[in-house]
Formats: C-alpha cells, sequence, structure tokens
C-alpha cells in the first residue's frame, strides 16, 4: 500500500502533499469503499478572508453562555467555584482546538473532523461523528433562533408578536447562508466585532462598578466573596456541606463547556478560507488568550459584583433581565445599559444560530463527498456554494415556531440537552482522531513540526482532553439520580447509544476497519501549501500593522 514520493505525483495535482514534509513515504488510499476521491473534494470556494476568519475566531463563541449563562454559573458554584469549572473546561476546550487546528493545517478540505476520522481512524467512527455533529448543529439552529425571539422580550412582551418576530429571523439567517459564504464571514465579522465591543465595555464597566464609580459610590472589592462566600452548593447533599460544594461545581462544569462549544467553527470553515493553514494557525495559537480574557476575567468582574445568593439570578426570563451585569448595574442605579446590552446578547443569540446553521450544512456537504451521505447534497453552484445542503438544514429553523405553542419550551430544554452532549462528543472525536494522526504521521516519517501549526503539548492536550471529556459526558445530567425524571434522563445520555448504534451499525454494515498507523492516507485530494497559500505582504503604515496585531 506504501508508494514512494516520485510515484506520486499525479499530473493532475490531485494527490499533493505538504512541501518538504515527506521523509521515506506516505500512503494513498485507493480502496473505492472509502470514497477518497480527489474529483470530489472541495467544490466550494475560498471566499473568507483573514479578518473574517480571525474575527470569528476571536469571538465566535462569545454569546448567550457568556452573558446570560455565567448568572446561573455564579448561582449554582459560587464566584470561586465558576472560576474554577470555567478554567478546568477551558483547558479541554483548548485541548480540542489544537488537535483539530494541527489536523487543518495538514488538510484544510472539506468535512472537517468528521472527515478526518474516516480517514485517519476509522470510516465508521468518521460516519458516527459526522451524523452527529450534523444533528447537534441541525437543531441548535432554531434554539438560538427562539432565544433571540425571546430576548425581544425585553422590550415588547406581546407574546402575539413572537410568531413574527421569530419568522423575520428565520429568514434573515437562511438568506445570509443562501446567499454564500462571503455574506455569512461579513455577517459574522459584524457580530464579531458587536460581541467583543459588548464583553470589553461589560468589564470595564464591572472593574468601575466594583471600583465604586457606579452612581451609588459603593465600592465593593471582593466583598462578596467573604459574604456570602466563594463556594455555593448545588442543595442535593446539604448535610454534607463540602460534598454539596463539590457537585455545585460539577453542574458548573457542564454549563461551562455548552458555553465553549462552537470553538471548531474556524476549522469547519477551513476548505472556504483563503489562506487557510496559515489563518486558522494564528486563530488557534490566540485562543488560549482569548479564554483567559474574555471568559475568564469577564467572570471574575462577575463574582466581583454580584454576591451568588442575588434572588434575580434565578430568573428564567431568557433576556437581559436575568444577566448578572444588569443586575449589577440595576443595583448599582445605571439605567441606560440595560438596553444596550439586551441588543447585544440579542446579536450574539442570531450570530450563533446563524453559525450553527453554516456548520450543519457544511457537514452534511462533507458527509455526502464520502458517500456517508445523500448524493444530492454535494451540488454546488458557480460560486461554490453547497446549495442543497444549505437548504436541508434551513429547514430546521423552522421548529422555532414550537415556542410559541404551549409545552415548547419543555422540548426546546430537550434540544438544548441533546445538542450539548452531541458538543461533546465532537470535542472527544477531534482528541481521539489527533491521537491517531499523531501516531500515522510519525509512523510514516512525516514532521508535524514543518506543519504551518503545530503544539509541542501534543499528544499529551489530546489524551488529556479524551480523559475529561468522557467524564464530562457521563456526568452530564447527574443531576436526575438524586430526583429522576425519565425525561431529563433520556436527554442527558440517550446520545450515548445512539453515537455507538451509528459507530458499530456502520461498521457491521459496511465491514470497514481501524487504520493501522502505516495505511492511514495523508495524501488524497490534499492541497500543497503553494495551492492554499496566497503570499503574505508586510504591514507597512501604522493602521496596518495594527490590524495585523489584532487579526
Amino acid at each position: 500500500m506504501s508508494e514512494k514520493r516520485d510515484s506520486q505525483e499525479k499530473t493532475d495535482g490531485s494527490s499533493s502533499l505538504e512541501k518538504g514534509a515527506v521523509h521515506d513515504y506516505v500512503v494513498q488510499q485507493t480502496d473505492d469503499r472509502y470514497h477518497f476521491d480527489a474529483a470530489d473534494l472541495d467544490r466550494v470556494q475560498r471566499r473568507l478572508k483573514q479578518r473574517h476568519v480571525q474575527m470569528i475566531a476571536i469571538a465566535g463563541t462569545l454569546g448567550t453562555g457568556l452573558f446570560l449563562g455565567s448568572g446561573h454559573s455564579l448561582q449554582a458554584a459560587g464566584p470561586l467555584g465558576a472560576l474554577i469549572a470555567y478554567a478546568f473546561v477551558g483547558t479541554t476546550a483548548y485541548a480540542s482546538l489544537c488537535a483539530i487546528g494541527e489536523m487543518t493545517a495538514h488538510a484544510p478540505i472539506s468535512g472537517t473532523f468528521p472527515h478526518f476520522a474516516a480517514r485517519w481512524v476509522d470510516p465508521a467512527l468518521g460516519f458516527a461523528l459526522g451524523w452527529n455533529y450534523f444533528y447537534t448543529n441541525a437543531i441548535s439552529v432554531p434554539v438560538e433562533i427562539s432565544a433571540a425571539g425571546l430576548l425581544l422580550t425585553f422590550w415588547d412582551d406581546n407574546s402575539k408578536h413572537q410568531a413574527g418576530y421569530i419568522a423575520a429571523i428565520v429568514v434573515c439567517a437562511c438568506a445570509i447562508n443562501i446567499f454564500g459564504v462571503r455574506w455569512f464571514g461579513e455577517s459574522e465579522f459584524v457580530f464579531s466585532i458587536i460581541k467583543l465591543s459588548l464583553i470589553t465595555i461589560l468589564i470595564i464597566t464591572g472593574l468601575v462598578i466594583d471600583l465604586g464609580g457606579a452612581p451609588n459610590h459603593q465600592r465593593l472589592g471582593f466583598h462578596y466573596w467573604k459574604n456570602p462566600g466563594p463556594l455555593n452548593g448545588a442543595d442535593l447533599t446539604p448535610s454534607k456541606p463540602g460534598l454539596d460544594k463539590f457537585l455545585g461545581i460539577l453542574s458548573v462544569i457542564v454549563q461551562a463547556a455548552f458555553s465553549f462549544q462552537g470553538m471548531e467553527l474556524v476549522a469547519v470553515a477551513a476548505s472556504e478560507t483563503e489562506s487557510p493553514r496559515r489563518n486558522i494557525s494564528k486563530a488557534v495559537r490566540r485562543v488560549f488568550w482569548r479564554i483567559l480574557v474574555f471568559y475568564l476575567l469577564g467572570l471574575l468582574i462577575t463574582g466581583m459584583i454580584v454576591p451568588f445568593n442575588d434572588p434575580n439570578l434565578l430568573s428564567a426570563s431568557g433576556n437581559a433581565a436575568e444577566s448578572p451585569y444588569v443586575i449589577a448595574m440595576t443595583r448599582a442605579g445605571i439605567k441606560v445599559l440595560p438596553h444596550i446590552i439586551n441588543a447585544g446578547v440579542f446579536t450574539s443569540a442570531f450570530s450563533a444560530g446563524n453559525s450553527f446553521l453554516f456548520c450543519a450544512s457544511r457537514v452534511l456537504y462533507g458527509l455526502a463527498l464520502r458517500g456517508q451521505a445523500p448524493k444530492i447534497f454535494t451540488y454546488c453552484t458557480k460560486k461554490g456554494l453547497p446549495l442543497l445542503a444549505v437548504l436541508a438544514s434551513s429547514a430546521f429553523s423552522l421548529l422555532a415556531f414550537m415556542t410559541v405553542s404551549s409545552g415548547g419550551e419543555t422540548v426546546f430544554n430537550w434540544f438544548q440537552s441533546l445538542s450539548a452532549v452531541g458538543g461533546f462528543f465532537g470535542w472527544w472525536s477531534m482528541n481521539l482522531t489527533y491521537v491517531y494522526f499523531y501516531r500515522g504521521f510519525k509512523a510514516q516519517g512525516l514532521d508535524r513540526k514543518k506543519l504551518l501549526y503545530w503544539n509541542p503539548l501534543q499528544p499529551y492536550l489530546a489524551y488529556w482532553g479524551i480523559f475529561w471529556i468522557t467524564i464530562f459526558i457521563l456526568i452530564n445530567g447527574f443531576t436526575v439520580f438524586w430526583n429522576f425524571n425519565a425525561s431529563s434522563f433520556l436527554t442527558s445520555y440517550i446520545n450515548i447509544p445512539l453515537f455507538f448504534i451509528l459507530w458499530i451499525g456502520y461498521k457491521v454494515i459496511k465491514r470497514t476497519k481501524v487504520w493501522k498507523p502505516e495505511e492511514m492516507d495523508f495524501v488524497t485530494g490534499i492541497p500543497t501549501v503553494e495551492e492554499t497559500e496566497i503570499p503574505e505582504e508586510p504591514p507597512r503604515t501604522i493602521g496596518q500593522k495594527i490590524f495585523a496585531i489584532i487579526f
């Protein structure tokens, strides 16, 4: 199965390699059962520019999970408990993004990590992961659209208008994706600027409130860390306070993981990104600082300006009224900013729905390319838009109208839980696939240090991610064992058997095998650096230099 490098260079350039990346030999997989036909790959076009990718990477995951969900995290575990949970989950999110970043640096092609799993671990894993990730993103679209509609109740609480608001949001989100990736990139660029501005304003305002600069001139410092205290319990084992506080942190670990999910968007868009290896490498390198500044610093400030026992933190309004920043501003006597916050969070919810729709359509397109979804979804327009995959994914947005009817909210809570656990499996599989990728590179004499991005902590980061994300999957619904509820149990754990049924079922039917390191295909349909990367012009003016630092 191995071939010498000089016999691999095809006249059509379909089987290309990273420049200087091969020492001894590489493998080109020709087995038709696994559908790695270079002619089928990447009919999409590279229309996302550097500024699009970098802004998506910086602010792509900042959304309702941080702006609103951080209040529930604070209430559940206290300021220190929430900070510990978010920092801990941040390490697994970082591990997952580093794993997919390095694999994408070698192969910036359609299908992203489900494709990587299929060609470097087992085609059956790629099938299970692809369909799991597709429906995870597809059902997240109506959840985020509904959240965006609910945020408008901050200004208009007439329930009769809700259906109209949802219809307008659905049309806008679907239209952006149907118009093409350039429209998606521009919209996410604008939304990311809004989100970055919002979180920056909130952190600065929170610090001003804490230091006594609000109208009430009350200096808080770390007062709320002393009274009511740094940790709060889950109220599951009140007779054992220590255990109860530990369970409080566990409950926030799940919430924190929900907030971090979606970081992989930049890798999903790799096949449609200009100079993907260079731009995605930059994005991955900066993710550590993004987690540290926006998530951990934002959460630290939140815990300093709002006590975890504030009754307003238990609010389930779904709009800015439950944001810890709005609560703090109300307590401090600031009246204008809550409206600004709600507007910013609304754009965050819309952006999340927009991004989930993009991810769902591209994963469906990638599955179809590998023959693991109906071939019709491989259709692309002349401008490189996988139109039928976008339309099929857009159909899920209509489920948002369920929230208008009675009982719809319960169904959407189920959707949210299902999508979160599906996201865990995505992270888990990224790290697992990386371990195989690492072994294959080593066995075939490939030097990963010649990739545009590689992490010196690998493969240990991937092992860390696999272990802890497995724990997250197992504990995500642990509270149900204190007060058993059948629907909560199913939505927390149904993804586990479903994922393995897809994996094992496809493996049995198609008789696939786990690739040995020396059999892995690192060649077919993977473009060279020269084919994807546009020469980078050095910045000359002050404005260009500032732009280069930011993006």
